[in-house]
């Protein structure tokens, strides 16, 4: 279970009933990673400076080079930038009848929020690469480093299964250092990879052909700068939206870790994640693998996505070609098992969950 928040003043759930993942967000629901997921029609609730400063702490643990800048002067500007961005997308405030409704919504939607725009995010990574070219700081790293190298070794480990066809679970601890030199060739794109500390693990790894995208040419132009420093040259780094991407090439690894959180936070979350979908299908070889990393969706609810995607995706199909069959676009793999775990009303879950699906 991914993304669960626990505050006292939160109604005791019955016995067995799994609490509703949610991002460290004073506003109800979330889920972002600059570049996109979540859900989306839902009201909006302002949040105070206070609230901000929370959520701004709890939804990213910052790195060793953290920020160094005055906390309230951070919180100052953060609070300008949200009240632009509020403005220029014409967010209502939480008295207004847009959130006058919110007990009618799905229980399983998530709340939009300023997260999921891009403005949010340009200004987040504005900061950012000022930090570091004044003080050298990479910035923040997104659930955490041990979460970030987690993905970055299974994935590994998933591309060794991979490409010598055993069945045997990616959180077993099988040798994976064989003949791996093909898959360390296999072309790997990361999706809203921000301050791109991902492909750094990746590159680690062994792998050698990395990309990376984001929507905001702040967060392309400071992962450029930390690669550089790094020695990590080689990485590819290109301004691009996954939701209309450019690209024009596949890849056989797809990895994204809290983009599809972010698409969610949007207003329009619901439709932008069957978007998001639909890009990746296109983005990813047949056979290819994409390993989906988040704190506001469990495991089975991104299952019961990709399945709801694969269904919708196949009546538009077969509409076209006069026929009726349901075709998988993607298979689940695998996920991982390491993560901490807690109990809550009677649920074992964790905070974040990392799953695997492969392209049909």
């Amino acid at each position: 279970m991914a993304g669960i928040r626990l505050t006292p003043d939160e109604p005791e759930l019955p016995q067995g009933t799994p609490p509703r993942p949610q991002l460290p967000l004073p506003v109800a629901g979330a889920g972002v990673a600059a570049g996109g997921g979540g859900s989306g029609s839902g009201g909006l609730e302002m949040a105070s400076d206070d609230e901000r400063s929370v959520a701004a702490d709890s939804w990213s643990v910052r790195s060793d080079y953290g920020s160094t800048l005055d906390d309230d002067q951070r919180y100052v500007d953060a609070a300008d930038v949200l009240a632009a961005a509020a403005a220029a997308a014409n967010f209502p405030s939480a008295a207004s009848d847009y959130c006058s409704d919110k007990d009618d919504q799905d229980p399983g939607e998530v709340e939009g929020s300023m997260l999921g725009l891009q403005s949010y995010w340009d200004a987040s990574y504005s900061e950012d690469l000022a930090n570091y070219q004044e003080h050298g700081h990479a910035g923040e790293i997104w659930f955490g480093a041990n979460v970030m190298d987690t993905v970055a070794i299974w994935t590994k480990k998933l591309c060794a299964n991979f490409i010598q066809g055993g069945t045997s679970s990616t959180n077993d601890n099988n040798n994976c250092e064989g003949d791996d030199k093909d898959f360390f060739n296999y072309p790997i794109l990361d999706l809203g990879t921000g301050n791109g500390l991902l492909l750094q693990a990746l590159a680690k790894q062994g792998f050698s052909d990395l990309t990376g995208t984001d929507y905001s040419e702040g967060a392309i132009e400071l992962a450029r700068n930390l690669a550089a420093r790094d020695g990590f040259t080689t990485i590819s780094f290109v301004v691009d939206d996954v939701l209309e991407t450019k690209l024009d090439r596949k890849f056989k690894i797809i990895t994204d870790k809290g983009t599809l959180d972010a698409i969610g936070l949007h207003p329009d979350g619901r439709a932008k994640r069957v978007m998001y979908w639909e890009s990746v299908s296109n983005l990813v070889e047949p056979g290819g693998i994409v390993v989906i990393t988040s704190c506001n969706h469990t495991k089975n609810e991104l299952l019961q996505e990709v399945e709801d995607f694969s269904v919708q995706k196949s009546v538009k199909e077969d509409a076209d070609r006069g026929v009726s069959d349901v075709q998988p676009v993607f298979r689940y793999l695998d996920h991982v098992q390491t993560y901490p775990t807690i109990m809550f009303g009677g649920v074992e879950g964790s905070q974040v969950c990392t799953v695997a699906f492969q392209r049909a």
